[in-house]
């Protein structure tokens, strides 16, 4: 199960199309909670002393937490608004270094890291190098961590999606990404691991994943500006988008007291490199 709707999104660069709205996605998407980065330094060992590397940081959401714990943090990040934006968010840090690079293309210059951290984007890493990448650019017995959220909904309660997928169906109708999204007791009971397709084989160890509920409220049109800042949303054409995100808003405001929820079970999951196929660390 994705962690995120956007995990299901393909061609992998498409990624790079929020950097068109760096404001936007840095002002609608949802962070994450502090009991996440509470259990992340609990589980790593993660102090102050630490060098953390974080794999596309966009505007910096997940880097303000982790900066704030006192870690030394290098944020990769390929969009160049995002990557700008997310060092004006970071400059009261010190010890935070954001540099403009694709994961596959980064030049890591022999440095190596306690803990690499990807917040709601390591599914847009190629799979076929990434994880030997990250294995590669860990010290021995580092840990890799992926942050997301799973959209998810409750029995009973008003969604948007469920209000909304006639007209969804209107304006782009056969779209693989609509759908409801799935309960949250199904998402806790079903998904483990990785949560990703294509995972590391023997380059990690077992992995601890951890739940956390959060909610987000909008308006009409604070959703719609919402969903603007999501892949499956990005890649319409505009003359499909637009249209079809105002109809949103309307429907918001007509049949559900212009009020709005987007729930979500954010998920924490760590594992630890193991020495098997690694190069010599340098």
């Amino acid at each position: 199960m994705s962690d995120d709707p956007e995990m299901r999104s393909r061609p992998r660069n498409l990624g790079r199309v929020f950097n068109e709205v760096a404001e936007l996605y840095d002002r609608v998407r949802p962070g994450y909670p502090d009991e996440l980065f509470a259990d992340l330094v609990a589980v790593t060992g993660t102090d102050k002393d630490a060098s953390v590397l974080e794999v596309g940081c966009g505007t910096g959401q997940a880097t303000r937490s982790l900066a704030a714990l006192g870690c030394t943090v290098t944020a990769v990040e390929p969009g160049a608004d995002m990557a700008v934006l997310a060092r004006r968010r970071l400059a009261s840090f010190r010890d935070v270094d954001v540099e403009r690079s694709t994961f596959e293309e980064w030049d890591d210059r022999g440095r190596r890291f306690e803990v690499l951290v990807a917040a709601s984007s390591w599914h847009w890493v190629d799979p076929s190098t990434g994880w030997q990448r990250a294995h590669d650019v860990l010290r021995p017995h580092g840990w890799m961590a992926l942050l997301g959220h799973v959209v998810v909904r409750r029995p009973g309660e008003p969604e948007v999606y469920a209000e909304t997928a006639d007209l969804h169906e209107q304006f782009c109708p056969g779209n693989p990404d609509w759908g409801h999204p799935p309960l949250e007791d199904e998402v806790r009971a079903s998904d483990e691991g990785w949560g990703v397709v294509d995972g590391p084989g023997a380059l990690f160890g077992p992995t601890i994943v951890r739940w956390y509920p959060t909610v987000q409220w909008f308006d009409g049109d604070g959703f719609a500006d919402h969903l603007r800042s999501l892949s499956p949303y990005r890649r319409l054409e505009r003359d499909v988008r637009e249209p079809l995100l105002d109809a949103i808003a309307e429907r918001i405001r007509t049949r559900m007291g212009d009020r709005a929820s987007r729930r979500y079970l954010s998920v924490l999951r760590v594992g630890q490199r193991v020495g098997h196929g690694s190069r010599p660390d340098l």
